[in-house]
């Protein structure tokens, strides 16, 4: 076999590697784009809302009042607070990505109850079915195996819009 046979069989295989690699990347663009990552939800600016019970927010109990809510600032989005109105109470809670049925016509907080308790489940925008789903507690998953689960939803609005 001469020298020449075998620098042309070595061309072609690494002519057909490239060809492979190039076809590859071509159909990973490709699938990238069909299939976009999803973007994470997160609420704009801050949510006001007024609550008329006592609740659980992740391992904080609050009393009934006007709250602040919104997302926590370099948290990834994973983190949220509330603030009472008169910032005399606060609590930190982690949250992850939740999708609505249908796109919310209002902001709002959604709570689930057991029994006379109340805890902060998820969190929606206005306009945008992507919104946060809160972290059960402990005590919120102790609760919940004894007692039957209901839904509460309290609307909220951005900081600074009149109520209509």
């Amino acid at each position: 076999m001469s020298i020449g046979a075998i620098s042309e069989g070595a061309a072609s295989r690494s002519a057909t590697r490239r060809h492979h690699l190039l076809t590859f990347f071509i159909a990973l663009v490709f699938a990238l784009m069909l299939y976009p990552a999803k973007v994470h939800a997160q609420i704009i600016g801050k949510l006001a809302v007024s609550i008329p019970f006592q609740f659980h927010a992740g391992n904080a109990k609050l009393p009934p009042g006007n709250y602040i809510i919104h997302m926590l600032d370099d948290s990834d989005l994973k983190v949220m607070e509330i603030t009472s109105a008169d910032g005399s109470t606060s609590a930190l809670f982690e949250v992850q990505n939740a999708e609505a049925n249908s796109t919310p016509g209002k902001s709002e907080l959604i709570f689930n109850k057991y029994g006379n308790r109340y805890f902060l489940a998820k969190v929606f925008d206005e306009g945008n079915p992507s919104g946060s789903s809160v972290a059960k507690s402990s005590y919120e998953k102790k609760v919940s195996e004894a007692t039957m689960e209901a839904q509460t939803r309290i609307p909220a609005q951005h900081k600074g819009q009149q109520t209509n």
